[in-house]
């Protein structure tokens, strides 16, 4: 089999700088690698963001590049022409003042989102929030839209919309749900006690709701232990939920195993083997080389419920369109007129 005709692993990593080291290259080049995530160490201009990028792919046909690049104080790109994404809360907040125009001005922000990342090389973002605005969570606040699933729905089905039009896939996060708690998973273990009935009624609601307009999920580094003791990326109560009762076919990553919050699984390969058992498609490892490399010697794929069909849900978010380079995209009325729209909204 050849490198262009193999099929995508259960890893996502990131790499060190905005080039490739020889590491780098090893890491991706693995047949357990299937993704690659961005962050903003890896940007200096839009310049090298494409050279990156196209390294990367070269370097593995097919390979999945993602970002966090959700707006706000969530993205990772900002200058050199990216157009400065307000956080989704501002969507909220017209929500509550004009509902259509904030649909439209969600739709923009989606198109806008994507067909810039896409211009770069990016294949997806992660995106976007589905976590209620309770007013407790700083690692989550403004980059929810709303506290009402209802408006968080409809907004998050509007910015996928937006994505779709340019060709990118989206990534609903962190289920069932990570607005209620104050602990932010990434330095601590959060837990959050409400009753099952009252999270599926509420913070979950979105998921069952979106239904296949949902192409992946990134479930939470939390536990709600009135349904089980495991976090939710590595819970097969959880995953299976989400799987049988709300129907949910598409992509399911974990969150990153370097977080705290995973720190309750074990080691990362200790993790990654929990979170492919529980129902997870790819796990992801960031910020951590080391552990990269531990994960990629000792992980077995076999652990995983379905390897195959895992690899063809990851396959099927890479985008299937040719994306248009930077300057056709500034020439196009529709994206000027998108950015007009989203710029407006401060």
């Amino acid at each position: 089999m050849t490198q262009q005709q193999m099929p995508l692993g259960p890893v996502m990593l990131d790499v060190v700088g905005t080039a490739l080291s020889e590491e780098d290259l090893r890491r991706i080049r693995h047949p357990l690698t299937g993704g690659v995530i961005l962050f903003a160490r890896n940007y200096q201009n839009r310049a090298q963001l494409v050279a990156l990028c196209d390294a990367i792919h070269a370097a593995r046909p097919g390979v999945l590049i993602a970002v966090d690049h959700e707006g706000g104080r969530v993205q990772r790109f900002r200058s050199d022409g990216f157009t400065r994404l307000p956080a989704m809360r501002r969507l909220g907040e017209l929500w509550d003042e004009d509902v259509l125009q904030a649909c439209k001005a969600a739709t923009a922000l989606g198109y806008v989102l994507a067909a810039e990342l896409r211009a770069c090389g990016v294949d997806l973002s992660f995106t976007p929030v589905l976590d209620l605005d309770h007013g407790q969570s700083e690692v989550i606040g403004d980059r929810a839209f709303h506290r009402d699933p209802r408006v968080v729905t409809l907004l998050a089905k509007s910015v996928n919309h937006g994505l779709l039009e340019a060709g990118m896939a989206n990534c609903g996060k962190h289920f069932p749900g990570h607005g209620f708690v104050a602990a932010d998973s990434h330095v601590a273990i959060p837990v959050d006690e409400r009753d099952p009935k009252d999270i599926l009624k509420d913070d979950a609601a979105p998921y069952g709701w979106l239904g296949m307009n949902l192409s992946a999920v990134m479930p939470a580094h939390v536990i709600y232990p009135k349904f089980d003791k495991h976090p939710a990326g590595f819970s097969k109560k959880w995953l299976s939920l989400l799987r049988r009762e709300l129907g949910f076919e598409g992509v399911i990553f974990s969150d990153d195993l370097s977080m705290e919050g995973a720190s309750v699984a074990g080691s990362v390969v200790q993790g990654a083997h929990a979170a492919l058992k529980a129902g997870c498609d790819m796990v992801l490892v960031c910020n951590s080389p080391d552990k990269a490399d531990q994960l990629l010697d000792g992980l077995d794929p076999s652990v995983a419920i379905d390897a195959h069909r895992s690899a063809a849900r990851i396959a099927a978010l890479v985008p299937a369109s040719a994306a248009r380079n930077w300057d056709a995209l500034q020439a196009d009325p529709v994206y000027k007129a998108a950015c007009k729209l989203v710029r407006s909204l401060g």
